[in-house]
């Protein structure tokens, strides 16, 4: 398994007390499996990527990212982690202005030292592209930007991709298409790739479901 979740709690301290968000999660992915996670607004299902990321810390339980307990992690190495071990696609693509897209595509994979000419070719072709390289982010449609997006995450062979609504901004052909496109290259490049989606039609594009509800994987 690349990601193990288990007994996974999350609470965060409000005006009224304290709300429990995750409230014993346990959740495995495997190498080059792609898992929608569903679930109600509010579920957590934000914040459960948030932690598989690195991005903030479990109150108690354990994320194991390729047999190792990322509670254990110095900050140095969280650091590390979020630039190596895992890749992040959100709705707000957060592409770099002042790079065109070839440039755009590579940062990644260069600041993990992982750069492939070859693969960073491939990903071009295959996200369509080619013909946009020169252009800057603001020269791009939604969908072009999106796909951008993924090429960048993908760039760099991330042994996890975490994909948060990544074609809610886009209408339902271009999001189909970027989607399946998405699955298609991580599964090429090894990754396993965990999205949350609201959508049960786009969810059943993946290998597997699972459903976030009460703050436990029910499904």
């Amino acid at each position: 398994m690349i990601l193990t979740l288990s007994g996974v709690k999350k609470s965060y301290l409000t005006a009224e007390g304290p709300i429990e968000i995750l409230r014993g999660v346990d959740l495995d992915v495997a190498a080059a499996e792609s898992v929608a996670l569903t679930g109600e607004s509010g579920s957590g299902k934000s914040t459960l990527l948030h932690l598989a990321g690195g991005l903030d810390h479990a109150d108690s339980g354990s994320v194991v990212m390729n047999g190792r307990d990322l509670k254990q992690f110095s900050e140095n190495e969280r650091a590390h982690y979020r630039r190596t071990k895992v890749g992040l696609i959100f709705q707000q693509f957060n592409l770099i202005p002042s790079l065109a897209v070839a440039a755009n595509i590579s940062f990644h994979a260069k600041l993990a030292n992982r750069y492939d000419r070859a693969w960073e070719k491939e990903l071009v072709d295959r996200l369509g592209l080619g013909d946009y390289t020169a252009r800057y982010p603001e020269q791009l449609s939604g969908g072009q930007q999106q796909r951008v997006a993924i090429g960048r995450t993908l760039a760099a062979r991330p042994p996890l991709i975490l994909a948060d609504e990544p074609t809610g901004n886009l209408d339902e052909q271009s999001g189909d298409v970027v989607l399946d496109l998405m699955v298609s290259l991580a599964r090429t490049a090894g990754s396993a790739l965990l999205l949350v989606t609201h959508s049960a039609r786009l969810a059943e594009r993946l290998d597997r479901t699972v459903v976030l509800r009460g703050g436990k994987i029910v499904g």
